[in-house]
């Protein structure tokens, strides 16, 4: 797929034409894969229903086009480049041939303990290569894989191969993770006792560590995989068959399994990794996520391999051994793209504005953000120090529902802005709803985002919950996708993303968003990171609860709350400003960095007895630190 894009006029043009002719626009994009069998109808939908399929008729193997294609004129060329955890532990490059080589082998031992289409595959394991041979693999046998982020509980991970019914799991014996070891097995086997599908599992031997194999149900992955041969022909897959099941939160706490599809899926990724990021051939590009979340699934393998890129797999952590290490990698391997999250660039922040100078960053030449929004400071930050002012930083906006980015600038050609994402892709139709459920059409607004038309890479449905997707995401505002965001539109149609709308405080009568709050409280220079809340008010409905993290413990406390309080009425408004101010050490956070705001809200109502499963959270200690801060306030 060529890059679609030469200046902004043809970004126009392009949309223009995604929208008044979207059949036609995917038509064309489709077309540049190996397809076995050619489509019937590209696009069939119905968001009532709701119900959604592209390309129907069509036939193919996403793997086919990740690896097949490319064997012509890049064999010898590295798909994956690993970088271990450890600095001291050599890189490896696996070129397109050795991954080719290295999947069919993989895919034949998985189908040689009695993996077939349609049976669902957990993958529970660190990042090494063999996480991803193993998604590949799955793909290539039409098996559906369900990647678990190795770090949930076992009650999490049960939870989750109960729901999906997986008749196997692929782990590891252990994984590394900065100077912590993690005991993935015995993590797999508590798990285990309370899941009855499971026939058996496969244990990658990475740390090296004593663990429990229980006879006829474990075996060892370098002994069962020398038995088979690296020839794998591809099971043909329907456009609309299922290719994997990936589990987010669900408001209610119970994990939902978004369902996405092969073709669709495959088109879409393509072309948002190869316009958004411009990606030219020959380049590196580092996407530092897991592939236990949809970042790792989208923008780690299915887009850049589908376009024939080189990407690096990161074991590690950003802080280990030292806070330099992202900047070392990248001057290691020379790499030209740099995606990673906003939470890793405020805590590279923090340490301080020296340790990325004593890099050579000079190769990048465009860096992205994923996964929040990106508040102004950080984001001039992340442009001065990593970018040289020389780097569009390209920050997206997207979901696990969505498959991949939906507003997102396109590097080199829109013109970008601190803390907004940016304009739509072509063949995204966004539109802000308002609370009484009528379209807000002009600029300078804002309101609740939906997306009015569907596209190839957005989720199906709920695995084995078609009811709770339509509720979810389409009973809001009929007819629409609702992302569960609320965003402003400038004048120019830049979008903001301003929270999730259940975190939209009301507050006298005044619609607040968290994020934008969050934003104005984080440019104090000695504020770290911030979380806002709403919580009851008998006056005022709901009043307005920030958590603040500093960069040193404060001494005066009520200086920099005025401060702060100056500050929030400075930026957005009066009405904006916090009614109270807790100074905290941490926040209640996911693995995967997400802030569980839910807690906090309890908090803030002093409902402690009722905050719910914490064990999951990246440091369950920090809850009751929080709690014990609340009572002084």
């Amino acid at each position: 797929m060529k890059k679609t894009f030469e200046n902004l006029s043809r970004y126009c043009d392009d949309y223009l034409r995604s929208v008044n002719d979207p059949e036609g626009f995917w038509d064309q994009k489709a077309s540049e894969f190996i397809w076995r069998k050619q489509w019937d109808k590209v696009l069939q939908w119905d968001f009532e229903k709701p119900e959604v399929s592209w390309f129907s008729g069509g036939q193919l193997n996403i793997t086919e086009n990740c690896i097949d294609r490319h064997l012509k004129d890049k064999s010898n060329q590295t798909a994956i480049l690993w970088e271990s955890n450890n600095p001291k532990e050599p890189s490896q490059k696996v070129t397109y041939q050795q991954l080719y080589e290295n999947v069919g082998q993989t895919a034949n031992m998985l189908r040689e303990h009695g993996v077939s289409k349609g049976d669902r595959v957990c993958i529970y394991m660190p990042m090494v290569l063999e996480l991803a041979y193993a998604v590949l693999a799955c793909a290539r046998i039409g098996a559906i894989h369900s990647v678990v982020f190795a770090g949930f509980s076992s009650t999490s991970l049960a939870n989750r191969i109960n729901d999906a019914e997986a008749k196997i799991v692929l782990t590891a014996d252990g994984g590394f993770r900065g100077t912590k070891v993690i005991d993935l097995k015995k993590i797999v086997d508590d798990a285990l006792g309370n899941c009855t599908t499971v026939e058996k599992t496969i244990v990658y031997q990475r740390v090296h560590n004593k663990i429990n194999m229980q006879p006829n149900r474990d075996f060892w992955w370098h002994e069962e995989l020398e038995k088979h041969s690296h020839i794998c022909d591809p099971e043909i897959m329907d456009s609309e068959d299922m290719l994997f099941i990936l589990y987010t939160s669900g408001s209610t706490g119970k994990p939902k399994g978004m369902v996405h599809t092969c073709g669709g899926y495959m088109v879409y990724t393509a072309y948002t990794f190869q316009n958004v990021f411009q990606y030219q051939s020959g380049e590196v590009y580092w996407c530092t996520a897991d592939i236990g979340w949809i970042t790792g699934h989208s923008y780690i393998l299915y887009g850049p391999l589908s376009m024939g890129a080189t990407t690096v797999m990161f074991e590690g952590i950003p802080t280990y051994p030292d806070a330099g290490r992202f900047w070392q990698v990248v001057e290691k391997h020379k790499v030209n793209i740099f995606y990673t999250a906003p939470t890793a660039i405020r805590a590279l922040q923090q340490v301080g504005n020296d340790i990325p100078v004593q890099y050579n960053l000079d190769t990048l030449r465009v860096i992205g953000t994923v996964g929040e929004p990106i508040n102004e400071e950080a984001w001039l930050w992340y442009n001065q120090y990593i970018g040289q002012g020389n780097c569009p930083i390209a920050d997206t906006y997207w979901q696990t529902e969505t498959g991949g980015f939906l507003i997102a600038p396109i590097a080199g050609i829109t013109p970008t802005k601190a803390a907004y994402t940016g304009l739509p892709l072509p063949g995204i139709q966004p539109a802000l709803m308002s609370s009484e459920g009528t379209e807000i059409t002009n600029h300078n607004s804002q309101g609740s985002l939906c997306i009015k038309f569907p596209w190839p890479g957005m989720a199906r449905t709920i695995y084995r919950d078609h009811a709770s997707f339509r509720d979810t995401y389409f009973s809001a505002f009929k007819g629409n996708y609702f992302t569960g965001d609320g965003a402003r539109r400038d004048y120019e149609g830049y979008y903001r993303i301003t929270g999730r709308v259940d975190d939209v405080i009301i507050t006298s009568g005044h619609n607040l968003g968290t994020a934008e709050i969050e934003s104005a409280i984080t440019e104090h220079t000695s504020v770290c990171e911030a979380a806002v809340i709403g919580y009851p008010h008998a006056i005022k409905g709901n009043a307005i609860y920030a958590y603040v993290i500093c960069y040193e413990t404060p001494e005066d406390t009520k200086t920099l709350r005025k401060e702060i309080l100056d500050l929030v009425a400075s930026t957005i408004g009066p009405i904006a400003k916090p009614e109270k101010i807790q100074f905290v050490t941490g926040l209640p956070k996911t693995r995967s960095g997400k802030i569980m705001r839910r807690i906090l809200r309890k908090i803030a109502s002093g409902e402690t007895e009722q905050l719910g499963d914490i064990s999951t959270l990246l440091d369950p200690s920090i809850v009751e630190e929080i709690i014990t801060g609340s009572k002084a306030l």
